[in-house]
């Protein structure tokens, strides 16, 4: 009775998304069923389709959702180590052209070493390795700068940092490198991203570095980052690199992303990935834990899924640390348990509108979806509640 009433009230909360989700289906499969019956062979048909889907159905049977989900990872999300290393040497190469580059035309200009970072060095990245992260570290001084956090500045956003310029009394404006991108008495994100494409994106001379990587290199341009696509005769699909400059105090990383912080040109993004990735490893290697297995298995659904596409890896990393305050099985024997639970916890987060950041709770980490996007993850989970399976299809 119990569980009646839990999938009662998940119904009666999203009436709007039952109807459309519920309407989809019937016309997708009336659809379907018309489009292949044709009057001259309607009972050959029906002896041909039912044992082929019953055989379907009995292979989807024979296994558990443990060894549904093992056989998912494996095979659909975890990506194999020959294919991750190719992607870093790309990048690293990549790197390396860039950086010889900047030294040799910007020797003044005060940068750290540049490194990999992101998901696909952190062994978190799913399906395919199709993009990396080039980080771009920018060096100022201390005694003429400072890192204002985003609750005490104008913008009140706890993501949203500022970067002053102090001291100017006994420093003026020209003795530090990065005064030449000041706006408003702040060093400008937006302008340093505009100087990178200019200084990088639009002057190397690509279709040299091509020739000695043996591959296509080609900006992205007319986007808010700064992306190189990279396209090998080997290699079925691109792979996406990103400069991304930050600036680093502490634990404290503020990258310049102005895709994050439009409209305001001054504001630098404080990111929270460096701190959920190592709680993450921190939990796991506390108690032999599944969590970044799970992780990796519900990025995979959700990129896989068009439905659960705009559903992005941050709020899913948020959802299992959030669960882990409570749960503290992570062990490989309850991984079905635990990603039903995660199914149940998301339906709950999208009826509330709301799934708040673990390090900064005042951040909702879903207020970038539309009404509709949730109605449809909304009801694709809603499915899953009854047959997780339909997810790993």
């Amino acid at each position: 009775m119990a569980e009646s009433w839990e999938e009662l009230s998940l119904v009666s909360a999203s009436p709007t998304l039952i109807r459309k989700g519920i309407e989809g289906v019937v016309m997708k499969h009336v659809t379907k069923n018309v489009s292949c019956v044709t009057p001259s062979q309607p009972q050959m048909l029906d002896v041909q389709t039912k044992p082929e889907s019953k055989s379907k159905r009995l292979q989807l049977c024979a296994l558990t959702l443990q060894e549904r989900l093992q056989q998912y990872y494996h095979t659909r999300a975890a990506l194999s180590p020959q294919e991750v290393q190719r992607a870093q040497s790309v990048a690293l190469d990549i790197c390396t052209e860039i950086q010889g580059f900047l030294h040799s035309r910007h020797p003044d200009m005060p940068l750290g070493d540049m490194t990999l970072g992101g998901s696909l060095l952190d062994d978190l990245q799913v399906v395919s390795a199709d993009h990396a992260c080039l980080l771009v570290p920018l060096q100022l001084e201390s005694s003429l700068w400072r890192l204002i956090p985003g609750e005490e500045t104008l913008l009140t956003h706890p993501l949203r940092w500022m970067v002053r310029r102090i001291n100017l009394e006994y420093f003026p404006k020209g003795r530090s490198y990065w005064d030449r991108y000041l706006v408003g008495g702040y060093l400008s994100a937006e302008a340093v991203v505009n100087m990178f494409s200019k200084a990088v994106m639009e002057t190397v001379n690509w279709p040299s570095i091509s020739s000695t990587l043996d591959c296509v290199v080609r900006p992205v341009l007319g986007g808010p980052d700064l992306r190189l696509e990279i396209r090998s005769e080997s290699d079925y699909q691109p792979l996406f690199v990103s400069m991304l400059p930050l600036l680093s105090e502490g634990d404290v990383v503020l990258t310049a992303q102005p895709e994050f912080t439009s409209p305001w040109v001054n504001a630098w993004h404080l990111s929270v990935y460096p701190w959920e990735t190592q709680r993450l490893a921190q939990l796991d290697a506390a108690d032999n834990g599944y969590r970044k297995h799970t992780l990796k298995i519900l990025k995979a659904v959700c990129r896989q899924n068009p439905a659960l596409r705009p559903l992005k890896a941050t709020p899913l990393a948020n959802l299992i640390l959030h669960l882990s305050d409570s749960e503290s099985d992570w062990s490989e024997t309850s991984l079905d348990v635990r990603f039903q639970q995660c199914i149940t916890e998301l339906i709950g987060y999208l009826e509330q509108g709301a799934l708040h950041s673990y390090f900064k709770p005042a951040v909702n980490l879903l207020s970038g979806l539309s009404e509709d996007q949730v109605d449809q993850m909304g009801f694709m989970f809603y499915c899953a509640v009854s047959e997780p399976e339909i997810l790993l299809i």
